[in-house]
């Protein structure tokens, strides 16, 4: 799930060995590079956790990204796949199986990072003892999801150890996406000594955990509102690493970020709401444009009119995304072309998927249009009139969001509108129990693939609280990751067939893509930022002369 979070498309399965990309290709002359390496960060929460198997929020992987490392470390804005931690990976003609060599590294205590790492770390993740939120994502693994659910044991995971560098892995079924997940922190190793020794305060505070990445964390005792993250000497890859220190520090109100910005005492702060507005033209602003797609559900267990595709049509048409943007949000975000975000993935055509697969009449703009098919659709189902309750939360932006949407909405003739605002965890509950007319929510992918933005929709999906469902659409996705798997380009139409059915149903009113705006110091270079999974790789990154 990647609801508000983070929460990688498809990079060809290929026979042989996948040889190391240069990290070094960007490397910077000595000469351009600051003596003192030390880059200060802001962050707008708290770190909840630094346990791989308990995360489920974006700071958490951002921490456990650039701290620890897998197989795979993504690169080119999360298109790439590198490998890491695998020197040689080897990849059955039918995607199902993977044989990696793993290169000699070693854990920040000096211990090696063996096979048996990566075997303990993926078992403690799907045993149903952890209660890993994100297990299911392992579930591609040959029986990761029987062990999950209390069916099968630990030990018949696909993934085996073959003495302390080698590994293989077997899938149930060919995965277009599964380097790219093999990238993502959920898939690295865990040295199960450090595990067993601290226990339940695993992961829990900087002491608690061993690294195998380019940086340690330090000074974090799990509550704290500062940390920072110390270039790991035991690194593999250590001579690539530049930075000896990146301080981060938790800035929760943007006019003191801008502050602290403007009187040097940090390097990047993210801004929003009139801040963000008011430092448009600042020249050390940098657009940060994500995958997370912000949309309105319509329920249709609440409201049987919704149940009709010509009154949810009309609820699409009447909003003007366009206006919505450039004069409502002013922050960068784009007006959505559909439910896929821009730039979440490329194919084998080398076309974006949402380009690729865009209905027009799923986010167009047509006030006597929409005023038309909802006449027609209350007719059909009996409605005289609507009076719904739009359930957002109560941040600043998200009611300055709701009420525009309020606005637009009663426009359409016999339509009421009540904004309810309430904390955000609150806000999640009702959208989880379905407890609401209208919502105002978000999906952000954990990696680019469109299926993990479409399989939301899926009748047994349990994020699909609005209740819409299509058969054709659930065969579509099914064939997809079980019939295609194997067959890229296949794959890619089908999906992108499965998408314009979401839109011409209007299953859901797509917004628009989210914006961060942050102010960043024009002397941090290399900035490894990945849109559609976890954001801030700095690795590679450099305090410039």
């Amino acid at each position: 799930m990647m609801r508000k979070r983070v929460l990688m498309f498809a990079s060809a399965l290929t026979l042989g060995a996948l040889m190391l990309s240069a990290w070094g290709a960007n490397k910077p002359a000595a000469k351009q590079v600051a003596p003192k390496q030390v880059l200060r960060w802001t962050e707008t929460t708290q770190l909840a956790t630094d346990d791989p198997a308990q995360a489920v929020d974006t700071l958490s992987f951002n921490v456990l990204l650039n701290t620890q490392e897998g197989l795979y470390r993504a690169s080119n804005h999360g298109q790439k796949m590198n490998l890491a931690l695998a020197k040689r990976v080897q990849i059955s003609a039918n995607g199902k199986t993977y044989k990696v060599t793993l290169r000699k590294a070693k854990w920040s205590n000096g211990e090696p990072i063996t096979a048996q790492d990566f075997v303990y770390g993926w078992r403690r993740v799907v045993d149903p003892k952890t209660k890993s939120p994100d297990a299911f994502y392992f579930y591609p693994v040959e029986n990761a999801q029987a062990i999950n659910t209390g069916k099968k044991s630990l030990s018949t995971l696909g993934i085996t150890a073959q003495g302390q560098r080698h590994l293989t892995i077997k899938l149930n079924k060919p995965v277009a996406y599964f380097k790219k997940l093999l990238a993502w922190p959920l898939f690295y190793p865990q040295n199960p000594e450090v595990v067993k020794q601290y226990g339940q305060h695993y992961g829990t505070k900087a002491g608690a955990q061993v690294y195998s990445g380019p940086y340690k964390l330090a000074k974090w005792n799990g509550t704290n509102d500062s940390w920072q993250l110390v270039k790991n000497k035991q690194y593999w890859d250590r001579r690539h690493v530049k930075l000896s220190v990146i301080k981060e520090q938790v800035v929760k109100d943007a006019n003191t970020g801008l502050n602290l910005f403007d009187t040097g005492k940090v390097d990047a702060v993210s801004l929003s709401g009139a801040t963000a507005v008011a430092q448009a033209h600042n020249r050390h602003r940098v657009d940060r444009l994500s995958a997370n797609m912000m949309r309105v559900d319509m329920n249709e267990k609440r409201v049987p009119a919704f149940s009709n595709v010509n009154v949810r049509r009309a609820f699409s048409l009447v909003v003007d995304r366009q206006q919505l943007v450039k004069r409502v949000l002013q922050n960068g975000s784009r007006a959505a072309i559909g439910f896929t975000p821009v730039g979440l993935a490329t194919g084998p055509n080398g076309q974006d998927f949402a380009r690729a697969s865009k209905v027009a009449s799923g986010v167009d703009y047509n006030l006597q249009t929409a005023k038309k098919l909802l006449s027609k659709g209350m007719a059909a189902t009996s409605t005289k009139s609507l009076n719904l309750t739009l359930l957002t939360s109560d941040a600043d932006s998200s009611k300055t969001l709701a009420e525009y949407l309020q606005g637009q909405f009663e426009k359409l003739p016999n339509v009421h509108v009540t904004v309810k605002a309430i904390p955000a965890a609150q806000e999640l509950q009702l959208q989880n129990k379905g407890d609401y007319d209208l919502t105002v929510t978000g999906w952000q992918s954990v990696f680019g693939d469109p299926i993990n933005f479409l399989q939301i929709w899926g009748s047994k999906s349990s994020y699909n609280s609005s209740q819409w469902h299509d058969t054709k659409f659930d065969q579509l996705l099914a064939d997809a990751e079980n019939k295609y798997g194997n067959q890229l380009t296949k794959r890619w139409q089908t999906l992108a067939q499965a998408e314009r059915l979401l839109m011409k149903q209007q299953a859901t009113i797509p917004l628009f893509q989210s914006n961060s705006m942050q102010l960043l110091n024009s002397k941090v270079k290399n900035v490894n930022y990945n849109p559609s999974g976890v954001p801030y790789d700095w690795k590679t990154t450099y305090i410039a002369k």
